[in-house]
């Protein structure tokens, strides 16, 4: 990835001189030059997003199919594997349909706001050491930038449901409003604790203090974060809202949920969002507890890009959350509600107590 940041710089370097050839101040052309290296990565956080939801729709047919004993998507492509393409085709084809009496602002936009924040918790991610599309909101506050991108999704539900005037996507919004407000105090408070061990807010500083001796520094192994680490990945099911948790949009009680109105590339920006999330929270996931990164066998490693690294672990975390899905039943709304404020916060204020400790009284924790 050091060919990738010096084609970047070379780039960076020549465009600014471009413009001050051209007459512009070089702090104009500097402006410019990062104004569109800003659009440069929205267009690539956007591709990702859409490459990865259509390999994880794929993945998730091919691992309920294994699970359940079948071959899942077999007909269109080699193994299937032109299914998903030609379904999101299909759907981007379909009439936009927006009901009567529904608010059509609110219907229109609610889509929009859940994938826009969705796409921004994507400014943070550090693929690589010093590989990060907002590099500068990661130096100092990438934790804080991710929790607040990530937490507008609940706006764009709560619009989509209300807007929608329709009783079952009302009832599917606020359950996922609930929801996650309830689930982002214990997954705030796991994340604490890993910024405390850390001492810093940065993604890319988080991933620098499990590097040392490969898998024996990552906070995974280390025992005073086992439970903030269990705490992070249950709460990872309910922000995404993903079977056990998948309350917002149950089937067999509210139709489909939020999104019961909703068609055509309106459904597609939900749907796009929901699968980014689930791949963006496991990289969360990695780069907090795996070392994101960071080869397991320690800094000597430079064979394999540590962006390769990264996509691994989080393709495990990925095939986790899928496996889950098609393991557990649906709890119901009230034992999901329990569960977080009587047992989560709790654990998760332990979690807090304990890492204070152990940074206090270990050196070097």
């Amino acid at each position: 990835m050091s060919l990738v940041r010096t084609i970047a710089a070379a780039i960076h370097n020549w465009l600014t001189g471009l413009l001050t050839g051209w007459g512009l101040p070089d702090d104009w052309a500097r402006l410019v030059v990062e104004i569109l290296a800003w659009v440069v990565g929205a267009v690539a956080i956007i591709a990702v997003m859409m490459v990865a939801a259509l390999v994880l729709v794929y993945l998730e047919r091919k691992v309920a199919g294994f699970i359940q004993a079948r071959v899942g998507p077999l007909r269109v492509g080699p193994h299937g594997l032109f299914q998903t393409p030609m379904d999101a085709v299909k759907l981007l084809v379909k009439e936009d349909i927006v009901p009567a009496r529904a608010d059509k602002i609110l219907h229109t936009l609610g889509p929009v706001v859940f994938f826009v924040s969705s796409m921004f918790a994507w400014l943070v991610v550090p693929w690589d050491n010093e590989v990060v599309i907002a590099r500068l909101m990661d130096l100092d506050m990438g934790v804080l930038f991710f929790v607040g991108a990530s937490s507008i999704s609940i706006i764009g539900i709560l619009m989509g449901g209300w807007g929608s005037n329709n009783k079952w996507s009302l009832l599917g919004a606020i359950r996922g409003a609930a929801q996650m407000v309830s689930y982002e105090i214990p997954m705030l408070l796991s994340l604490l604790c890993v910024v405390l061990v850390a001492g810093t807010l940065s993604f890319h500083g988080i991933v620098e203090d499990q590097s040392g001796m490969g898998l024996l520094s990552w906070n995974i192994l280390r025992p005073w974060l086992w439970l903030p680490a269990l705490i992070f990945i249950i709460c990872l099911f309910a922000e995404v809202a993903r079977a056990p948790f998948d309350l917002p949009e149950a089937e067999s009680e509210l139709v489909a949920g939020y999104h019961t109105e909703y068609s055509g590339m309106k459904f597609a920006l939900y749907f796009l969002g929901e699968y980014a999330n689930v791949l963006l929270i496991s990289l969360i996931v990695s780069v907090l507890f795996l070392g994101g990164w960071l080869s397991p066998f320690g800094p000597g490693d430079t064979i394999i890009p540590g962006v390769l690294w990264l996509l691994a672990k989080t393709g495990l975390i990925v095939f986790f959350v899928l496996w889950v899905r098609w393991t557990l039943p649906r709890l119901r709304i009230d034992q999901l509600m329990s569960f977080a404020w009587k047992f989560l916060i709790p654990a998760g204020f332990a979690a807090l107590a304990v890492a204070t400790v152990v940074v206090s009284v270990v050196p070097g924790a």
